[in-house]
Parts: structure tokens; C-alpha cells; sequence
């Protein structure tokens, strides 16, 4: 077993240190949602006197919880493309061939795609409290934040790598992000749930993304409330599943295939 967690951490430093290397793998996971969290929060000032929405100390407030859950995609998006580049320079076949535990190349992927999850949730609770955020649940209320995010971008990256595995394209993955983007605003992400309308209301009901970003929230707007936190895990799990079953389904694929 220590050999195993030696071998998912030198992967994963490995995977944090490209990501580090080259900032198109980074830069889109802090830049765009910080450009986005720009414009909607300047866009849409007002949306808080909307009659049935969640009471806020500002628009900020309610709009970081939902930039956090998107830059997590985005770094599921970056794990799958980095894990796709891999396998076209061929450097995942050195690793089938080498003598460690075949789930440990998946594992040590998501580490570093948790690891980038949590600095990216550090940044933007900077971001905000030097833009005036309130964090309601206090202390507790940031922990949950920075559970939260590396959970979920650990979610995000093990749907990135099953994509990556089975196309073994980083452009196939790169593709997938305008649908990824289209499903997140489906979501309770920037909008409440009880003011979408029809469809996108019901799809919001059955949207992970609603429920993760649901349990952010509920320590930045209010007390921390254990309904919304157990929630937005199940979000996470769920997700987490179905992308580790993927990720295994897809790698033994591969290897059958040669």
C-alpha cells in the first residue's frame, strides 16, 4: 500500500507540475471564471431585488458559489485534455508497461486535478473577500468551500479522464467543454431554482451541478445547514462514481486494444 501512494503521488505532482508548466492548462481554470464571476456580478447587480430571491448581503455572494463549480469543470476539462496528451505521446504506455498498479495513472491524475481544485478555491475566496464576500457560516462555512471544490473538481477530472481514455484525442476532450458549459447553466449555478422556468427548471431538479453548487452556497449566504452540504456530496458522488467506472471500463478497453 505505501508503494501504491508513493506511486499516485509522483503522479500526481508530475500532473501538477505540467499543469503548472503550461499555462493552458491553468490559466483557463482561474482566468475564464474570473472573467465570468466579473460579468455577472457587474451584469446582473440588480437580479437580488427579484422577488423570491435568496437573501444576500450582495450578488457576489450568490454568484461565487456557482464560478467555483465552474472552475472545477473547467478543471476536469484541462485533467482529460493533459491525460489525452499523454496518450498521444505515448507516455501512458510506458506507464502500462511499468510495474505499478494500473489504477494508480487514474488516481494520481485526480489528486493533482483535486490539488488545482483547492488552489483555485483559495483563489477565488481572496477574490471575493477583497471584493466584499461574506462568508454567513463563518469558518465552518469556508471549510465546506474548500471540501467542497477539490471533491468535486476530483468529480469532474474522473468524467475528463474516462473521455480521454476511451478517445485518446485532447481535441475529442476539448470538444465536450461547450457541452459541459451548456449543462452547468442548466443548473441552480447562476440563477435560483425557484425562478427558472420550464424545462429549465425540472432539469435543474435532477442536475448534480444544482446540488454541488447548493451546498457551496449554503455557508456563504446563511448558517451552514447539513441538508445542502449532504446534498451537494451525494452531487459529488455520484459524479465521482460514474467517472471512476468510466475511467476503469475505458483504461481496460484500451489495454485490450493494445
Amino acid at each position: 500500500m505505501t508503494d501504491y501512494l508513493r506511486v499516485v503521488a509522483a503522479l500526481g505532482r508530475r500532473s501538477v507540475k505540467q499543469a503548472f508548466r503550461r499555462p493552458q492548462f491553468l490559466a483557463p481554470i482561474l482566468l475564464f471564471p474570473t472573467l465570468f464571476l466579473i460579468l455577472n456580478t457587474g451584469g446582473a447587480g440588480s437580479a437580488e431585488d427579484i422577488p423570491g430571491f435568496p437573501e444576500v448581503n450582495g450578488i457576489l455572494d450568490f454568484e461565487l458559489p456557482g464560478t467555483l463549480i465552474q472552475c472545477t469543470m473547467l478543471a476536469g476539462v484541462s485533467a482529460g485534455i493533459s491525460l489525452a496528451l499523454d496518450v498521444e505521446v505515448g507516455f501512458l504506455d510506458r506507464l502500462v508497461t511499468a510495474p505499478i498498479h494500473r489504477s494508480a495513472i487514474v488516481l494520481g491524475r485526480l489528486a493533482a486535478t483535486a490539488v488545482l481544485g483547492l488552489l483555485a478555491g483559495v483563489y477565488f475566496l481572496v477574490v471575493g473577500f477583497l471584493s466584499g464576500m461574506t462568508v454567513e457560516g463563518g469558518p465552518l462555512g469556508v471549510l465546506v468551500i474548500l471540501v467542497m471544490v477539490p471533491l468535486s473538481a476530483l468529480a469532474f477530472g474522473a468524467i475528463g479522464s474516462a473521455l480521454a481514455l476511451r478517445s485518446g484525442r485532447a481535441s475529442v476532450v476539448q470538444g465536450i467543454f461547450p457541452i459541459v458549459f451548456v449543462i452547468l447553466f442548466l443548473s441552480s449555478a447562476f440563477f435560483p431554482r425557484d425562478l427558472l422556468t420550464e424545462p429549465a427548471a425540472t432539469i435543474a431538479d435532477f442536475n448534480p451541478m444544482s446540488y454541488m453548487t447548493e451546498g457551496i452556497r449554503d455557508g456563504v449566504i446563511s448558517d451552514v445547514s447539513l441538508e445542502p452540504v449532504l446534498k451537494g456530496l451525494a452531487g459529488v458522488a455520484l459524479l465521482a462514481a460514474i467517472g471512476i467506472a468510466l475511467c476503469s471500463y475505458a483504461l481496460r478497453a484500451r489495454l485490450r486494444a493494445g
